[in-house]
């Protein structure tokens, strides 16, 4: 048996991490706000349920944190991501943490290329909170994983709105998309919980071709015979700022990892049964 992992968040990425840890072998223990799923029930903002899930549970070795702020705002981010992460160290303060975060803590809207040495200042306060999150983890030695867009099986908002008849291309189209499969991010993680040098530092996991938003369609509608979607301006009530950039995904590959959809379009195929 190898180390034991605790999970703490076991929604769309979390569950399939605790499956392929699971299957390779790791002890595993598995956290949620609702308890669904047959996972220990506990709310990482309140202490009070740490201190009961110490007594439940072994220290564990490692700490995966793939919570969420369940569609919250910035209060829920401050209490997830800010609260969360402070309670897991103090309650098992030997135990190392890899915090999954996002590559919209990145803020370019010119289509250049973003590595992990890039500048990140946010436009929206929850960026700033993830910021300061992956500042407390980067601190205690741990591992800041910056996930792009995560689709995969059920899930995928861009697939699911061409098929719908939702879709638009916004302005010119040359907006990049940086997305990850579920699966390959999954994959990333349990990589890096395995490389030494990955302690204290920070990884963008995305795929290998970023596309531009227009060629994603355009691509999308030759594969499943469907109308290129019309343009249109640019949303303007999104959750995240609306930004323009390249993600590198470089500095992940060079420890190893490869994905195993390098591109979104290589996954749709497969995606869209499920949705």
């Amino acid at each position: 048996m190898k180390d034991h992992i605790l999970i703490a968040g076991c929604g769309y990425l979390g569950e399939q991490l605790a499956r392929h840890a699971s299957n390779s072998g790791w002890q595993v223990t598995r956290l949620s706000k609702s308890g669904d799923n047959g996972s220990l029930t506990c709310d990482l903002s309140k202490s009070s349920d740490l201190k009961d899930l110490r007594s439940q549970i072994s220290p564990p070795d490692s700490i995966m944190f793939t919570a969420s702020s369940g569609r919250g705002g910035v209060e829920s981010y401050r209490d997830v991501f800010l609260q969360g992460t402070r309670n897991l160290f103090a309650t098992f303060p030997d135990s190392r943490l890899f915090f999954t975060s996002s590559t919209s803590v990145y803020h370019q809207t010119d289509g250049s290329l973003v590595t992990e040495g890039s500048p990140t200042t946010p436009e929206r306060e929850t960026g700033e909170i993830l910021l300061e999150a992956e500042s407390q983890v980067l601190s205690n030695n741990g591992t800041v994983a910056r996930l792009a867009g995560i689709y995969g099986p059920g899930r995928s908002a861009i697939l699911r709105s061409m098929l719908n008849g939702n879709a638009v291309i916004e302005e010119d189209g040359r907006r990049f998309l940086n997305q990850i499969h579920r699966d390959d991010a999954s994959k990333a993680l349990l990589h890096l919980l395995t490389c030494p040098e990955s302690i204290a530092q920070v990884y963008n996991v995305c795929d290998s071709s970023p596309l531009h938003q227009g060629d994603c369609y355009q691509a999308l509608a030759a594969l499943f015979d469907l109308p290129l979607p019309p343009k249109g301006p640019r949303p303007r009530n999104r959750k995240r700022a609306w930004t323009h950039k390249r993600v590198s995904n470089e500095k992940l590959r060079a420890t190893g990892w490869e994905p195993n959809y390098p591109s979104f379009i290589d996954a749709a195929e497969a995606i869209l049964p499920t949705l």
